[in-house]
């Protein structure tokens, strides 16, 4: 571990100055954020924070041109959406959270990828289907797929469904010690959408046992919760799992479980909330300080699968009844540093000019979240980044936390009032970009920009040994127009702080 792995965003520096937030909570800034709170501002030399300006480039393996990336980077296309995997099922649709882990062999990595399905019930469109598997909805489109590649050449070596019969498979998380990929349901859907079952559940996929033609059983972790499910991150020290929630048009949570038994979530545990210690509906849309350290507690959720097609009242109104905090879309979440950082896509001061969403709030450009677990108490929460705009940050959705200490962002800003051509992709109104925030500087930089459509981003993960940062492009989620792609995108990660 290199010493930049050893920073912590907390850690730099201790020496503080008071002061008070509107709510009245006592509060103190850190140094440590000095840098962070200058982010979102022209750095005053282009070259001073990432690595670079960016060019169009062709995918090496292909000769199409799908992305920009700085001086030195070259990607290769892997799992296009209706090619055919070694199971003989077409790549499904959608290409949404995903992670990496060790390979079989030796340079090798596998990764197991969500798809965002959204067709209708048992439509045939992209869906993630294995005849004969066992499914928990036998009308589900959605699940995950494997994917074993060779690191040295960036050959596919087999690629198969390893989880069917889910829906709208969105993000997820590694499961604890890396044994496998919690995959997340983005809605609670169920009977009454024309559903066999309910859904709004985390699953799991095993990382070994699923295999070309046997994916691994669909059984969902119902005490985990039934809320609209985006991401999810384990502390490795404790076994907690901390979920985010996007639910598009009202105040979401930030949840937290604690399971009777870290190796065995299906044994269950309790479901808590994120509240603001002594602040009841805390509310971290917007007024905030970037750098503010707020303290936290944890009201429990009683009823962690309710019955919503009875009128049960859902997870997010039982935590805010009890004074939790509310966040604009929760998105990406990853644990790196000793503690979780994760998204709220539409959080922060400056609006980006859509209309008021169903509970009257204007939708903000995004902020990134850290939550920091406590020994003794509930824990910090504190803002390490807003943006100022659309040109510094638009719409964050998948997080990764990278091996250097810095993090890289997924935008999906295609729905933003404001959007204008970027001079890399002068044809494209919406364009999505990965962001690199550096911890050094504080800074957001372009690392990459899709100039081929405007399909979000999404999945950003590392191999296990720091040298391929593997991302997503999204495609559609109805329809293999455009399809999903997934990209591995090797270069000088040492030149920057990538």
């Amino acid at each position: 571990m290199t010493e930049l792995d050893r920073r912590s965003f907390l850690g730099r520096g201790l020496a503080t100055t008071g002061g008070v937030l509107a709510s009245g909570i006592a509060i103190e800034t850190l140094t440590a954020h000095a840098s962070w709170a200058s982010a979102g501002r022209p750095a005053g030399d282009p070259g001073e924070t990432g690595y670079g300006p960016l060019r169009r480039m062709p995918a090496r393996n292909t000769g199409e041109e799908f992305l920009a990336l700085p001086a030195g980077f070259s990607y290769v296309v892997l799992g296009r959406s209706g090619t055919l995997m070694t199971d003989g099922v077409a790549t499904p649709i959608a290409h949404d959270g995903m992670a990496a882990f060790p390979g079989t062999r030796r340079h090798t990595v596998r990764l197991i990828r969500n798809h965002e399905v959204r067709t209708t019930p048992g439509s045939p469109v992209g869906r993630v289907h294995v005849e004969g598997s066992r499914r928990y909805d036998e009308l589900g489109v959605g699940g995950t797929t494997t994917l074993e590649i060779d690191l040295r050449s960036g050959e596919v070596l087999r690629d198969f469904v390893s989880l069917n019969g889910t829906i709208v498979n969105c993000a997820g998380g590694r499961m604890l010690h890396e044994r496998g990929w919690l995959t997340c349901e983005e809605t609670t859907a169920g009977p009454a959408q024309g559903w066999q079952r309910k859904h709004g559940y985390i699953f799991e996929v095993p990382l070994n046992g699923p295999r070309p033609g046997t994916p691994a059983p669909s059984l969902p972790l119902t005490a985990m919760g039934r809320f609209s499910h985006e991401a999810v991150a384990v502390d490795p020290r404790t076994g907690y799992v901390y979920e985010t929630e996007d639910e598009s048009g009202r105040a979401d949570g930030f949840y937290r479980f604690r399971p009777r038994d870290p190796r065995d979530l299906a044994a269950g545990g309790v479901l808590e909330m994120l509240k603001i210690r002594g602040v009841d509906g805390y509310d971290c849309r917007e007024g905030q300080t970037m750098g503010a350290r707020l303290p936290v507690e944890w009201v429990r959720i009683d009823d962690p699968d309710p019955d919503l097609e009875n009128g049960a009242t859902p997870c997010t109104l039982q935590g805010l009844a009890k004074g939790g905090a509310k966040f604009n879309r929760l998105e990406g979440c990853w644990y790196g540093d000793g503690s979780v950082f994760f998204n709220s896509t539409s959080g922060g001061d400056a609006k980006n000019g859509d209309p008021p969403n169903a509970d009257g709030y204007l939708e903000g450009y995004g902020q990134v979240w850290q939550y920091v677990p406590g020994r003794r108490d509930g824990g910090t929460l504190v803002l390490v980044y807003e943006s100022p705009g659309r040109k510094e940050l638009d719409s964050p959705d998948n997080l990764t936390f990278t091996p250097r200490g810095g993090i890289v962002l997924c935008e999906d800003d295609a729905g933003s009032a404001d959007a204008d051509p970027h001079p890399l992709a002068p044809g494209l109104v919406n364009v999505n970009r990965l962001i690199g925030l550096d911890p050094r500087r504080g800074q957001p930089f372009e690392f990459a920009v899709n100039v081929a459509d405007d399909c979000e981003f999404a999945g950003a993960c590392f191999s296990p040994d720091g040298s391929v940062l593997f991302v997503n492009n999204f495609g559609d989620a109805v329809s293999l127009d455009p399809p999903g792609r997934t990209f591995a995108i090797r270069g000088p990660w040492h030149r920057g702080p990538l």
